[in-house]
């Protein structure tokens, strides 16, 4: 066989391998059964239905996620268990110095981002508010692996609970950025989000099966690089795909675009911290 055919016939088998999802499974997670599936919200009238990105994953990286013990993304999430309790900053002191159980965090992650005082909040935010203000720490960087790893730490208080971010009110100019953001091509490849995970989810691109892009499962451990992944760290990654200049992490561009694709999950479970390709 010539290296040419080789080459091709191993490209076969691993599309082949990849494209074996079982779409209709249903995730069990320590017994906990998550909505993977979902009526869209009402606020969409471009899809009926809303999917996990789970659904599209391979069989073996769907088994991952059903076992804490075999999620890699726990190793990170121990490391936050460590951040939590370490004392940092002039003022002596650490995450548990105010927040005595991380378990009191249940039901944050689901409602995240936030709109407060007429500007978007993430969770990444509130850790760093907190580290600044309180501890007399540094901030971290947005997707520095001190900060995935506390934020899995806190999304998992959450998990299973149903995605619920609100965007009436003061969020609504904020959700309409957004949604804004989304539909905008961009780049050399005159992209949008959604042509990707809209018009095209279920749909291989090269060696990917195309999710509608939710998430409810970040931070996410990506087999790709071997790490957890922040929301907005995936953000600039699917720009630079497309050949367009990203935004910053933490800018009100991103931050406007989380909120709204946030709410295109309402009604699905948190899986943090998830695992994708």
């Amino acid at each position: 066989m010539t290296i040419k055919k080789l080459l091709s016939a191993t490209t076969l088998i691993l599309v082949s391998s990849l494209a074996n999802a079982d779409e209709d499974a249903n995730l069990y997670i320590e017994g906990e059964e998550m909505t993977v599936r979902a009526a869209a919200p009402a606020h969409m009238e471009e899809l009926d239905e809303i999917f996990s990105g789970w659904v599209f994953r391979s069989d073996e990286t769907q088994a991952l996620q059903m076992d804490d013990f075999d999620n890699p993304a726990f190793v990170f999430v121990d490391q936050g268990i460590d951040l939590f309790s370490k004392v940092d900053g002039s003022e002596g002191k650490s995450c548990a110095s105010c927040h005595e159980n991380v378990e009191d965090f249940a039901g944050l992650r689901a409602s995240m981002p936030r709109v407060e005082d007429g500007e978007v909040v993430s969770m990444e935010e509130l850790v760093n508010g907190c580290r600044t203000e309180r501890m007399g720490a540094e901030a971290w960087k947005w997707s520095s692996g001190s900060m995935t790893a506390i934020t899995a730490l806190i999304g998992l208080q959450s998990r299973g609970m149903p995605i619920n971010v609100a965007i009436d009110g003061e969020a609504a100019a904020h959700w309409q950025a957004g949604k804004d953001i989304y539909y905008t091509r961009v780049g050399q490849l005159d992209m949008s989000c959604a042509n990707c995970h809209e018009d095209n989810y279920g749909n291989m691109i090269r060696a990917d099966h195309l999710s509608q892009g939710q998430i409810n499962g970040f931070p996410t451990y990506r087999l790709k690089n071997a790490k957890l992944n922040s929301t907005h760290g995936r953000f600039k990654g699917c720009m630079k795909n497309i050949r367009a200049t990203p935004y910053k992490e933490g800018s009100d561009e991103f931050k406007a675009l989380e909120l709204y694709l946030a709410s295109r999950g309402n009604g699905l479970s948190v899986e943090t911290p998830s695992i994708r390709n």
